[in-house]
């Protein structure tokens, strides 16, 4: 641990520190920040009844729309001059949504990073290798300064330049890499390709996050690059990277959520209404001690269930899997759908790789929906296709066209869908080159 300290204190002791810190932070934006005083006014809620963290559910919801209405500095609890950093998304669907940051806020943020990074197995004096994006994404610095923190050597190579990458990893030797999920995987897919072996590399534990990934996809980046892979979990909102981590050691069993710094809820998607552990809603995060920018009860449209494992020697909250995102959850002939949910279908597959899209299109009034999965290089040469094969050849291969209709077949039967299911050979489907990975492609309105 980190912070043993406070990674273990009691839930008696956790609930009091929340409890102080929420009432400073009540009262601090609605003096600070005309959105929350005209809020609470409006809604005609009484700033003095907020007396502990049970009386969260009593404040307003804060949402992405209203970070956009306030652009740029309309959240901001403190002069701009206070300001040691400022980042912001990429606005690529309208106005971008800005986070501040006060030198005691990049403190913080440091030491939930360094947490998360001890959690996933990093420790004092190994080297890594950071593939996130650096520059106003909060991802790649926030990892760096969180390594540097906790006594780490690193290797800030951003993201793209898959051959350097490569070369960095054999020649600098880190014990840890941290990266989206996807670009993992793609590392993993050139290291095969050149017939470079994972015994050339010295990588132990691989920290992921940015992106939605599942049980199939730890699987294969285990398998190929040879080490522990985690999940960290963290929102440019409530901080960057760092608000939640899985433990190395306790996988699939949920990622701990720092509570001491951020206050996390399961709500409702549809009304709000708070859930109770252990059901599936939309998470919300109140930021305890941010200084600059700090928000009431963050709808992040992220779909998990929370938790607590008392049997662990880590006392704060767990949060389950992310299941996908509110907004992009498919809602196809009346039935909801998440990319995840396919791709369960699949990791029952050994014949499959990892790596998948969802086509939606239109025909008429109808929505369709096509997925697309590759199969990998060792089913390949065992029907003897290790040169690959084309889309319209698969029904041509009784193999191939079994299994493209049993994968149909229960798809249905799991998901209540008939969506059709093309057979890619290995490395067919695009693949990350650093950021995010898009595995839905909506085409409807295009």
């Amino acid at each position: 641990m980190y912070n043993k300290e406070i990674e273990t204190l009691s839930l008696e002791k956790l609930r009091k520190l929340q409890s102080e810190r929420l009432v400073n932070l009540v009262n601090r934006v609605y003096k600070t920040v005309p959105f929350y005083k005209n809020l609470f006014d409006e809604s005609g809620i009484d700033v003095s009844s907020i007396k502990s963290i049970n009386d969260i559910h009593k404040l307003p919801f804060t949402k992405k729309t209203d970070l956009r209405d306030q652009y740029p500095f309309g959240f901001l609890t403190v002069p701009e001059n206070q300001l040691a950093r400022i980042h912001c998304s990429s606005g690529t669907t309208g106005k971008p949504t800005v986070v501040a940051y006060t030198k005691n806020d990049l403190d913080i943020f440091s030491e939930v990073v360094a947490r998360s990074l001890a959690a996933g197995g990093a420790k004092s004096g190994m080297k890594m290798h950071n593939s996130y994006g650096y520059g106003l994404f909060t991802g790649g610095i926030g990892i760096h300064y969180g390594a540097e923190k906790l006594g780490m050597s690193v290797i800030p190579v951003s993201v793209g330049m898959t051959d350097r990458q490569i070369t960095l990893l054999q020649d600098f030797q880190p014990e840890v890499i941290c990266c989206t999920p996807s670009y993992a995987q793609t590392i993993a897919f050139e290291l095969e390709k050149r017939n470079l072996k994972v015994s050339d590399l010295n990588l132990k534990y691989a920290i992921l996050g940015a992106e939605p990934w599942t049980e199939a996809i730890r699987s294969d980046i285990e398998a190929s690059l040879g080490v522990k892979a985690t999940n960290i979990y963290g929102l440019s909102e409530i901080i960057g990277p760092g608000v939640s981590q899985e433990a190395y050691n306790e996988q699939g069993t949920g990622s701990y959520v720092w509570e001491d710094h951020f206050f996390p809820e399961i709500v409702d998607k549809d009304t709000g209404e708070p859930l109770p552990y252990g059901e599936e809603g939309v998470l919300v995060f109140t930021t305890l001690t941010k200084e600059a920018m700090p928000f009431l009860r963050y709808w992040t449209n992220d779909i998990c269930s929370l938790s607590y494992d008392h049997s662990m020697s880590r006392t704060h909250i767990k949060m389950g899997q992310i299941k996908g995102r509110s907004d992009d959850m498919l809602i196809i002939r009346g039935v909801n759908l998440f990319h995840t949910q396919i791709e369960e279908v699949f990791q029952e597959y050994k014949e499959l790789a990892p790596n998948y899209q969802l086509i939606v299109t239109k025909n008429g009034l109808t929505d369709q929906v096509e997925v697309k999965v590759e199969t990998n290089s060792d089913f390949q040469i065992k029907l003897g296709l290790g040169g690959g094969f084309k889309e319209d050849e698969v029904m041509k291969n009784s193999a191939l066209a079994s299994m493209s209709n049993q994968l149909k077949k229960n798809i249905k039967d799991k998901v209540g869908l008939s969506i059709k299911v093309t057979l890619n050979c290995y490395g067919a489907i695009p693949k990350s080159e650093g950021g995010k990975l898009n595995r839905i492609i909506d085409l409807r309105n295009s």
